[in-house]
């Protein structure tokens, strides 16, 4: 014993203390390991979640711009079949008038045709009578020779 301890009992609590400062320190050592590949994966993590915000902008705004694009190749395909729509509507406008023209041209050749065939019939009407006449009276028909059917034509 030595001052009242005995040398046994405090090598006993001096090891046991040396014990457990050893598992405590290697304890320490293997969190500290895992502290940093937590914190080498949390930044690898992190690293990703950047990644992928990025990309999700990135998507988000070409998304975006596909978007504003379709709607401008939309109003443009929109406008071309309009401007077409008119196009084709003013040919058929310009279609209908010459129709329109045709059938007033052909109106007045039927018109003048009739009237023709009206003075034709009226003479070839008139040299019958007048045909008629002489055959009835033959003495008028010494006097005056018959008529020209040819000078009745137009």
């Amino acid at each position: 014993m030595l001052l009242g301890y005995r040398v046994s009992e405090v090598d006993d609590i001096m090891t046991s203390a040396t014990s457990a400062f050893e598992t405590v320190w290697r304890d320490r050592a293997d969190l500290e390991d895992r502290v940093h590949e937590l914190e080498t994966s949390l930044g690898e993590l992190r690293d990703t979640e950047h990644a992928m915000r990025d990309a999700l902008v990135t998507a988000q705004r070409a998304a975006d711009e596909l978007r504003a694009q379709a709607g401008r190749d939309a109003e443009l395909i929109v406008r071309e079949a309009e401007a077409r729509a008119r196009e084709i509507i003013h040919g058929t406008y310009a279609e209908r008038e010459q129709v329109r023209r045709e059938i007033e041209r052909m109106r007045a050749d039927e018109r003048q045709f009739r009237s023709r065939l009206r003075s034709l019939l009226g003479s070839t009407l008139q040299s019958v009578r007048d045909h008629e006449e002489q055959i009835a009276d033959p003495a008028e028909t010494q006097i005056h020779p018959p008529p020209d059917p040819a000078s009745h034509e137009e």
